[in-house]
């Protein structure tokens, strides 16, 4: 079993106005197997916590500690962060012209074994999830994300969640923008991966419509930079029917 264990974690970032304080004490531990739904409204940090843990040059670590089975995380760079087992779907993925989809995805599953796959059945492989996430298999040949609707690139993203297979994956409001159908398809590979792999999952979102699919062993709402409440699925059913604003209140 692996632990990505998260300890008063304190982030800022520099703005115009000077250092912006986001993240002001944050502990969470994440174990394999472990599905973590983060709730809260815009501007509570959720995105500057997946951001942190993958290393995003943008954000200022002033205090505290991400372990990974004991390991140092902030002292990685981002490709040993990738290598140690850590995955970001992001909310807005990039564009990469010039880049194909199948050569960006073998290039990276190179990156993180150490060595290049079997081309076929490399090659196999990538259609079968292709096909399970609903892609056509032109994708293969287009630029990596360039072109794409939302659901496009959220669908690749979890292609490469299902190639890479890391030990701990940050979703960061993978939910955005899809429709019903997408949802359900892009839920589906996650929950895939969670039960071919055991893996561990923090899943960043505003809504609850997503756990539905994904079924959530803890929920945490993040309000100020702040874990304001922990719970169970339970807790994620009643910010559907009550909102945030009793949080907001209790921070005015």
């Amino acid at each position: 079993m692996s632990t990505l264990e998260i300890r008063d974690l304190q982030v800022s970032i520099e703005t115009d106005q000077g250092t912006k304080p986001i993240l002001k004490g944050v502990d969470l531990t994440i174990e394999s197997g472990g599905i973590h739904a983060i709730m809260g409204p815009n501007g509570s940090g959720k995105s500057t916590l997946a951001y942190t843990i993958a290393g995003h040059p943008r954000y200022n670590v002033d205090g505290g500690t991400i372990t990974l089975d004991g390991e140092d995380v902030l002292a990685m760079s981002v490709d040993e962060r990738a290598r140690a087992g850590l995955f970001l779907a992001m909310q807005y993925p990039v564009e990469i012209p010039g880049v194909t989809v199948a050569n960006f995805l073998r290039t990276a599953k190179t990156a993180i074994d150490g060595e290049a796959p079997a081309i076929r059945g490399w090659a196999k492989t990538v259609n079968e999830h292709m096909d399970q996430l609903r892609m056509d298999k032109s994708f293969s040949a287009r630029n990596v994300n360039e072109g794409f609707s939302g659901g496009e690139k959220k669908r690749h993203e979890i292609l490469q969640l299902e190639l890479l297979k890391p030990r701990f994956a940050v979703l960061d409001e993978t939910d955005s923008g899809l429709d019903v159908d997408a949802l359900k398809i892009v839920s589906e590979g996650v929950n895939r991966a969670h039960e071919t792999s055991d893996l561990g999952v923090l899943l960043i979102t505003h809504y609850t419509r997503i756990l539905r699919y994904i079924q959530p062993t803890h929920v945490h709402v993040f309000v100020n930079g702040r874990v304001a409440e922990e719970g169970g699925r339970e807790l994620a059913d009643r910010l559907e029917d009550e909102g945030y604003d009793r949080y907001l209140t209790a921070q005015a």
